[in-house]
């Protein structure tokens, strides 16, 4: 076996995990999973299909990334391509097309989902924002793009696409975007995710981007687990092997779904605000425990926001949160019932000292807020939100809260 497939197996053995090999690490190397099929573990992956007209691309790699990943994908197949399908358009696998054209001295045909466009003019409109959400999910200062290749051919729920000797089935489903495809090779028996599965707890609520669609998600899963393939090349992370494995690991990814979504929308149903809500749903230990659904990049408390955000809009329930007054006059107002900023540090840092993480985070943010200039109060802010950044195994909770300790060191 190669080192891809060999990774994948320790993986589901247990012998290895998702926190020492996050999907999101690339691995910067290709295998062939399938005849004719190669794959190259990158940020985000791309899988390459041989065909009679030249090759197909399943994605095409980061903004960053698409040349090196090229030059990978080059080790293992020198056929220049001739079509190129993006599973949706997040910046991670949508670029490089012009080093593949550049190479074929001819234009690559892009073929996508017929909302991929109006994401790209989106994050035109919103390049800077998307920069700063960025710079604190991932901790880096690395601008985002400003120029996309839109694709040349779109479809509306499912597409054939011929290519040579070989049909590649594209459909739509909703769940990490309102864009995604996922891509069937019945030929090869091999199954293009996208980010439909990432060997995490779904990217199902973050909490910075925009809508996703966990009901939906969960039907597109079983749908592709209907399919019967014997290879799953995923968006992030390694393949999996086996035709048991696959089905296993995308229906049990829907049952995680469903089972946030059911225990959510029957709490919005008896009328519960999002604070009883976020506090009452709990994900199933089993599920979490699954070597592909550990919470290492998203996490259900975030699902469960986002799917209120779905049904419920942006109200949480509280009434003083319909129209509130200045954060930062609020928190003048605590501090100086508390005795000042510098009370309300002191008991973060108590709090802090027990464990009580959550707690010590609302306690020295007001006071952060009431006096952002005072150093006590920013030395107690960086220390909680360093515990909290350390404590922290979802990889966008963990940015935020860097995010926020980081901030507390510069005056």
């Amino acid at each position: 076996m190669g080192a891809l497939k060999d990774l994948s197996q320790a993986l589901l053995d247990g012998r290895e995990t998702t926190v020492d090999h996050h999907p999101f690490t690339p691995l910067f190397r290709a295998e062939r999973v399938a005849e004719g099929v190669t794959f190259v573990s990158s940020f985000a992956n791309v899988t390459a299909i041989d065909t009679a007209d030249g090759l197909v691309l399943v994605d095409t790699g980061s903004f960053l990334l698409a040349p090196a990943t090229r030059a990978i994908l080059r080790e293992l197949t020198t056929q220049l391509a001739h079509t190129a399908i993006y599973t949706h358009g997040h910046v991670d696998h949508c670029f490089g097309v012009d080093g593949y054209e550049a190479e074929a001295e001819r234009k690559v045909r892009v073929v996508a989902h017929a909302k991929v466009p109006a994401r790209f003019d989106r994050y035109k409109l919103t390049r800077r924002y998307n920069s700063c959400i960025n710079t604190r999910q991932f901790q880096t200062n690395t601008e985002f793009p400003a120029d996309f290749r839109y694709p040349d051919a779109t479809f509306d729920k499912e597409l054939a696409l011929e290519v040579g000797d070989r049909t590649f089935v594209l459909r739509h489903a909703l769940g990490e975007t309102d864009d995604h495809t996922f891509v069937w090779l019945p030929d090869a028996k091999v199954l293009c995710t996208g980010d439909l599965f990432i060997w995490a707890t779904p990217n199902c609520g973050n909490p910075q981007k925009v809508q996703r669609y966990p009901r939906e998600w969960a039907m597109a899963l079983r749908a592709m687990a209907s399919l019967g393939a014997e290879v799953l090349c995923p968006g992030h992370g390694v393949p999996i092997f086996g035709a048991d494995a696959v089905r296993l690991a995308l229906e049990e990814t829907a049952q995680l779904l469903e089972s946030i979504v059911d225990q959510t929308l029957r709490l919005m149903n008896e009328g519960a605000s999002l604070d009883r809500v976020l506090h009452e749903v709990r994900a199933p230990a089993r599920l979490l425990g699954r070597p592909y659904l550990k919470p290492v990049y998203d996490e259900p408390e975030f699902i469960v926001r986002n799917i209120w955000r779905l049904y419920g809009g942006w109200w949480d329930g509280d009434p003083a949160e319909l129209k509130p007054a200045p954060r930062d006059a609020l928190a003048k107002e605590i501090a100086a019932l508390a005795g000042g900023a510098t009370a309300l540090a002191k008991r973060a840092r108590a709090l802090l000292e027990v464990g009580d993480l959550r707690m010590a985070s609302h306690l020295a943010e007001l006071a952060f807020q009431a006096a952002p200039r005072d150093l006590d109060v920013r030395a107690a802010r960086r220390d909680v939100y360093a515990a909290r950044a350390k404590d922290e195994k979802s990889l966008m909770a963990r940015g935020i809260f860097a995010s926020a300790r980081d901030e507390s060191e510069a005056v």
